[in-house]
């Protein structure tokens, strides 16, 4: 394949990338036009993102392994086409309940695009210092993505209205569709995974539950979240238990010994915790409680998606150049930082003084992204290295729709005013306990015994990989 061709597939796999990314951002802005419009509590707020976040946390790693068994081009394919429609159906949702349903079919085609389109790059650059030029032009249209949702959001609902936000996936879509047709080529893996379907029905009941538990456990009380938290931790045990006597499991518990990889995991999760937390408590508080225009409060997330930008990549080369320690100890305090000084906002508080409270917070989300997949992958097994990183991504998902349901769970009922102020302090004081945990979890799994745990760990799964290399 010719260099113009390669760099035809990047951006077409790009493009899936950059719809996929915008809906992470793009929707949080529209929240409180689309809820004046459907009627909507805080609870349906928190299911417009989480139905979205957690399809995706569910499904990343089943079509991950699809796509290797049937073909990487036929399944991204089928993404686009789910995405397209799914975005065209929330355009025209007739209500709050539809509107969760559509949602879900657009998290359904977007899990089949990114880590599909990540095995398309891998195997179309296969010279390493081009893969890693590919992956870290992928890596800033994160950034541009996260830079360009709010504001695009707050623009489109504020001249055009909410469903707006979802029309400007289907062009996109459409396009992305005819190029993967005309220039990407089929590729399939030499082995591809056995498909688990018990370990993937386990999975969606362990994260449906514990999060429908949190949003609706406010207001129906522990007669419903009880049963839900004790259903999570039911599926839980039977997953672990099933996994682990799985030769081919969906996750592989075993990769979990290995202290770096486990720390990867939670430290995706808290910081992307945080992140969701911060984008919905945000958006409430400018906007229902400040009066700022949609297209204001966006703008107003500049800073994060800036800093996100900016300290992204030179995280990456710090992680590159020192190991992940230093950028996780930064974007640890960075956090616990802004979470502490965001308990400290009122109703009153100079928007200038808000918005640099914004730039520490976006330091410390830019610093912690790049070393997680670096830190679930160093060490494992080059046949195991896959896995891991759909793990760390699928703990990203996990982390952001676990955020918004605990945020939401905190200020349910207290929308507006001073309530509202008090309320969301709480949810602020669980942001930087986030921040906190990540700063406690980059000392605890990145020093000296940390990569013992990592070697013991990869010398136990390197029988499996030279099996694969000769079935293969």
């Amino acid at each position: 394949m010719s260099r113009r061709r390669r760099i035809l597939v990047l951006l077409i796999c790009c493009m899936s990338l950059l719809i996929v990314a915008l809906d992470n951002t793009i929707v949080n802005v529209a929240l409180p036009s689309l809820g004046h419009e459907l009627h909507a509590q805080v609870s349906g707020l928190q299911w417009t993102i989480d139905a979205y976040t957690l399809t995706l946390a569910s499904f990343l790693m089943l079509s991950g392994s699809t796509a290797d068994r049937i073909g990487r081009r036929r399944t991204f394919q089928t993404g686009l086409v789910a995405f397209t429609a799914g975005s065209l159906l929330c355009s025209v949702a007739p209500s709050l309940g539809w509107l969760v349903v559509f949602r879900v079919v657009q998290a359904l085609g977007g899990s089949m695009l990114n880590p599909v389109a990540m095995s398309i790059i891998t195997n179309t650059f296969t010279d390493r210092r081009e893969r890693a030029q590919a992956i870290g032009v992928w890596g800033g249209v994160v950034g541009i993505s996260m830079a360009l949702g709010p504001v695009v959001g707050g623009l489109l609902t504020d001249t055009v209205g909410w469903r707006a936000i979802f029309w400007i996936n289907v062009p996109i879509g459409l396009a992305a569709l005819a190029l993967t047709w005309l220039f990407v080529p089929e590729s399939k893996a030499a082995k591809a995974r056995r498909a688990d379907p018990v370990g993937q029905l386990l999975v969606i009941v362990l994260l449906a539950s514990l999060t429908y538990g949190i949003i609706e456990g406010p207001g129906a009380g522990w007669a419903v979240s009880g049963p839900c938290f004790a259903v999570a931790a039911i599926a839980l045990a039977a997953l672990v238990a099933y996994e682990l006597r799985r030769e081919e499991p969906l996750l592989d518990i075993r990769f979990f010994r290995s202290a770096p990889f486990s720390g990867a995991a939670a430290i995706a999760i808290c910081g992307f915790a945080a992140l969701g937390s911060f984008l919905f408590l945000n958006t409430l508080y400018l906007q229902s409680n400040r009066g700022l225009s949609a297209l204001d409060a966006g703008l107003c997330t500049l800073p994060v998606a800036l800093m996100t930008l900016i300290f992204g990549p030179l995280s990456g080369r710090l992680v590159g150049l020192r190991g992940p320690r230093t950028s996780l100890l930064v974007a640890g305090a960075c956090l616990t930082v802004g979470g502490v000084l965001l308990t400290r906002m009122t109703l009153t508080t100079p928007l200038p003084l808000v918005l640099s409270i914004y730039v520490i917070f976006g330091l410390g989300f830019g610093m912690v992204n790049p070393p997680i997949t670096n830190t679930a992958v160093s060490g494992m097994p080059l046949a195991q290295a896959g896995v891991a990183a759909a793990v760390a991504s699928t703990s990203r998902q996990i982390g952001q729709s676990l955020g918004v349901a605990i945020a939401g769970a905190v200020v349910a009922g207290t929308a507006h005013g001073a309530a509202f102020v008090s309320a969301a302090r709480a949810g602020w004081w669980i942001t930087a306990a986030y921040g906190l945990l990540v700063l406690s979890l980059a000392v605890a799994t990145t020093g000296r015994w940390a990569a013992g745990t990592a070697e013991r760990t990869a010398a136990r799964l390197r029988p499996l990989e030279a099996v694969g290399t000769r079935d293969g």
